[in-house]
């Protein structure tokens, strides 16, 4: 069943060559119906983001087109076809398409397929800052949180190679501790992917 929208929405970044994977990791098989970006989809979904946008390089979104993947009518695929500009520019890609009257946006990286709701509550909640971190143990996690401003002065930005770590040392950041030691994964190869059991039977 799907929640009451929210007002926020999330980008999905998944445009990266995942070259130390060998495989494209959004079709990585997180359970047996669903892969990694299934995953997260439907979880932002249920939560109830007005709008989720995915970012592909080339060969995801043509991949995507010729395979059936399960996301809901209202998502929407963007293609990067210039990723020597970096994941900046995806990011920028995807704020262009979200409508300028949701508040809050998460960004999301493919290469973390957990996505707790209690923690995107807790963020969303505490919603008072320029942009909001989770944290587990003191160490910071994804997705984070950012609001409108931020949103609008990555789309004034002129240049492409920007780390937004960086970027976002110009805005006041709100750090908040959650009870989900997964807002630290990060799964960038096949070692990593078998480190975690997923329920594939």
């Amino acid at each position: 069943m799907t929640n009451k929208q929210t007002n926020c929405s999330a980008i999905i970044l998944a445009a990266g060559r995942s070259s130390r994977m060998g495989e494209a990791k959004f079709a990585l098989p997180f359970s047996r119906n669903k892969t990694f970006l299934e995953e997260i989809v439907a979880q932002y979904h249920t939560f109830g983001c007005k709008q989720i946008v995915i970012v592909l390089n080339k060969k995801g979104f043509d991949y995507i087109k010729n395979h059936q993947f399960n996301f809901p009518d209202t998502i929407l695929l963007i293609s990067n076809k210039y990723l020597e500009r970096g994941r900046f520019y995806s990011i920028k890609l995807g704020v262009l398409r979200i409508s300028s009257e949701n508040t809050a946006i998460f960004i999301h990286n493919i290469d973390n397929p957990f996505v707790n709701h209690k923690v995107l509550k807790k963020l969303l909640w505490n919603n008072d800052s320029e942009y909001i971190t989770p944290s587990y143990q003191d160490k910071g996690g994804h997705p984070i949180l950012i609001s409108k401003n931020i949103a609008q002065q990555i789309e004034l930005e002129k240049e492409n190679n920007v780390v937004l770590s960086e970027f976002l040392k110009k805005f006041k950041r709100k750090r908040i501790e959650v009870n989900d030691k997964n807002i630290l994964v990060n799964i960038n190869t096949p070692k990593d992917y078998q480190k975690w059991e997923f329920d594939q039977k």
